[in-house]
């Protein structure tokens, strides 16, 4: 993965989230959580600033944000789509679900479009196994999705996000 240079914006919104929950290291699961929210992911090089601040080891940080699956150090699209891969949804289709989105998409599960609308993930469990297979869009539920539904999902959130580029022109 490409090394990235944060900016001295950045670097101080960190320590300030850090000062937040004053530099505890028992706080660090709420500092990634902040930090995150605001960033959208948690590089490696966001990493070495939380565990500088929080005086743990970087080794500690890796591994907390690798261990939870809400954490992420890939930069996830404006509308993260993520397809649940838990046993009642694998098999009633996920996987035909999900190599419909990277068919559409293009892309492959933990990578974004070229234009920064989507990414794809997959999750071990959304607890919704009732509505197997489901799929989330931007934290929105999808219940019971056919591959044929695929098209119909992602162009929900293209027209949406156009909608309101026209709205703000």
């Amino acid at each position: 993965m490409p090394e990235i240079k944060l900016s001295e914006n950045t670097i101080q919104l960190i320590k300030n989230i850090c000062a937040e929950f004053e530099n505890k290291e028992n706080e660090l699961i709420n500092v990634l959580h902040r930090v995150q929210g605001k960033l959208g992911y948690l590089p490696a090089e966001v990493q070495e600033v939380i565990a500088k601040e929080l005086n743990i080891g970087v080794a500690r940080v890796y591994g907390v944000v690798t261990f939870y699956s809400f954490f992420t150090m890939i930069p996830q699209g404006e509308s993260p789509i993520s397809i649940c891969m838990g046993t009642a949804c694998y098999v009633r289709g996920a996987e035909q679900v999900l190599a419909e989105f990277k068919r559409q998409l293009n892309v492959d599960v933990g990578e974004s479009t070229n234009d920064g609308k989507f990414s794809i993930n997959c999750l071990r469990c959304v607890g919704a196994c009732g509505l197997a297979p489901v799929v989330t869009v931007g934290g929105k539920v999808f219940g019971r999705v056919a591959p044929s539904q695929v098209k119909e999902i992602i162009a929900e959130y293209t027209q949406s996000n156009s909608a309101d580029e026209a709205k703000s022109a």
